[in-house]
């Protein structure tokens, strides 16, 4: 195998999938990369059993050929290398990589042990990029991160018809986020349970190209997998097992009192009471027609104020939340005006974007469990 390389190409190649490379694999041949050149280009694949990456760059090609490369220690490589043509051969056993006056030589790990990638499932449909990753960038911070509760760590995909909702928990919040796509057969009816994190960093990646392209085969136990590909990008992951909460019971129907507040000045006031909030302790926001009134801090410790003008529907009330729980929401809203519906003290709050017309259904609602105060 030989071939020529723009620096570039193959920095953004080999890092984005050395990022899904395991920490500890089963076989020490997981901690490779794969590179296979051909009259398609050099394709870049890293596999762990649970999820694949592949990306196929343009190259020059004096010969084809495929080597399986310590993946973390090229990525390493290419990141430090001048901005000029790499080129890489073969040798024996050993890869020589060479980029201007550097030049580095690598040891090869056995590639007839590699196991072969998973073929993609069937396309199910597609969205566009941008739309796909800023849905998935609101609804993934609130999955949980506790592996001993597999279910909650993921994302609920579910497909009905042109309509595609992605739900994730982590008991202490909720987010859910509904989008129009274009599915392959109209009356596609469909779940799918995906790991947040992969979802996270595969949506993100695959913004350089226009559409994503979803695919998914949900076969018997242990068998489902999802796969996205755009921009010359290729992910597929297995589905997590398990039964997802109920979600759509915890969202209520109706509200008592409905809060409209600008929201950056919400952010940045909440950050700056936040300040003497003890660890875990919460902010407190006391609701009213005069405003909103941001607190935190205790007698015997430092305390912090500060009061916003705000639309108040309702009798005064007064509720606390996780300060960082309230932020990730208030940054994922996406609107100028953030609208707080509530139903009572001790109850759920859900923030969505600015209203429109009442009783609309907003496209984003983050739910979020208030902390109960002493006394």
């Amino acid at each position: 195998m030989e071939l020529r390389v723009e620096r570039d190409a193959l920095a953004d190649a080999v890092v984005w999938t050395a990022r899904s490379l395991p920490a500890r694999p089963p076989m020490q041949v997981l901690l490779g990369l794969l590179l296979e050149a051909g009259e398609g280009g050099l394709s870049v694949s890293g596999f762990d059993y649970e999820v694949s990456s592949q990306i196929t760059v343009d190259v020059t090609t004096a010969e084809s050929g495929r080597v399986l490369v310590p993946g973390r220690l090229l990525a390493d490589i290419v990141r430090s290398l001048p901005a000029q043509p790499v080129d890489l051969r073969l040798e024996g056993t050993r890869v020589v990589l060479t980029c201007g006056a550097a030049r580095f030589t690598l040891p090869t790990l056995p590639v007839e042990d590699y196991p072969a990638l998973p073929a993609m499932p069937t396309t199910a449909g597609s969205l566009e990029s941008d739309v796909f990753g800023a849905a998935v960038a609101q609804v993934a911070l609130a999955a949980g991160k506790d592996d001993t509760l597999p279910v909650l760590t993921g994302v609920r995909i579910e497909i009905e018809g042109e309509q595609l909702t992605l739900a994730a928990t982590d008991r202490y919040r909720l987010a859910v986020r509904t989008l129009p796509w274009r599915p392959e057969h109209a009356d596609l009816s469909a779940t799918a349970l995906v790991p947040a994190r992969t979802l996270a960093d595969t949506a993100k990646a695959l913004t350089s190209g226009p559409e994503v392209l979803l695919a998914l085969s949900t076969g018997g136990a242990g068998e489902g997998m999802i796969g996205f590909e755009g921009g010359g990008r290729r992910t597929t992951s297995r589905l997590l097992e398990g039964e997802f909460p109920k979600y759509r019971s915890l969202l209520p129907n109706e509200s008592s009192a409905i809060a409209e507040v600008s929201t950056a000045p919400l952010v940045e006031a909440a950050k700056r009471v936040a300040l003497v909030a003890a660890r875990n302790a919460p902010v407190r926001l006391s609701f009213s027609a005069d405003g909103v009134v941001l607190e935190a801090g205790g007698q015997d410790d430092a305390q912090a104020s500060e009061r916003l003008e705000c639309g108040w529907e309702g009798e005064p009330m007064s509720i606390a939340f996780n300060p960082q729980y309230l932020l990730d929401g208030l940054g994922a809203v996406d609107s100028d005006t953030t609208t707080l519906s509530f139903t009572g003290p001790t109850r759920p709050a859900v923030l969505t974007g600015k209203r429109h017309q009442p009783g609309d259904v907003a496209d984003y609602r983050y739910l979020l469990m208030p902390v109960r105060l002493s006394g």
